[in-house]
C-alpha cells in the first residue's frame, strides 16, 4: 500500500494548435451556404435548406474527433519521484499542471 506515486498531467495545448482546423471548418460552412444560397433562388427552396444542414451535420463530427485527437496528443502523463516534487513547483508559464495520486 506504500507504493502510492504521484504522476504529472500537463497539457500543451495552444490556439495555434486547432486554429487551422477552425479555419477549414469555415471554410467549408460557408461554401455549403453559399452552395445553398444558390439552390435558393431556384424552385427547390427545400434542397437548399436540405443541402446546408447536410453539410453542418455531417462535418460537425469530423470538426469534434480532430479537435479530440489534437487534444490528447497535447495531454502528457509522467511519473514524479518524490525528490523532484519541489523542483516542479515552478511553471511554464502558458502550460497549466494538475499532480494526482493513483
Amino acid at each position: 500500500m506504500n507504493n502510492i506515486q504521484k504522476y504529472r498531467l500537463s497539457c500543451t495545448l495552444t490556439f495555434g494548435d486547432i486554429y487551422g482546423q477552425i479555419i477549414v471548418w469555415l471554410i467549408v460552412i460557408f461554401l455549403s451556404v453559399a452552395g445553398g444560397t444558390a439552390l435558393w433562388t431556384s424552385s427547390n427552396q427545400i434542397y437548399a435548406l436540405g443541402a446546408i444542414a447536410l453539410v453542418v451535420v455531417l462535418s460537425l463530427p469530423f470538426l469534434l474527433f480532430a479537435f479530440v485527437t489534437t487534444l490528447l496528443n497535447h495531454i502528457e502523463v509522467s511519473s514524479v519521484n518524490p525528490n523532484e516534487e519541489e523542483q516542479l513547483e515552478t511553471v511554464v508559464p502558458g502550460q497549466q499542471t494538475a499532480t494526482f495520486l493513483s
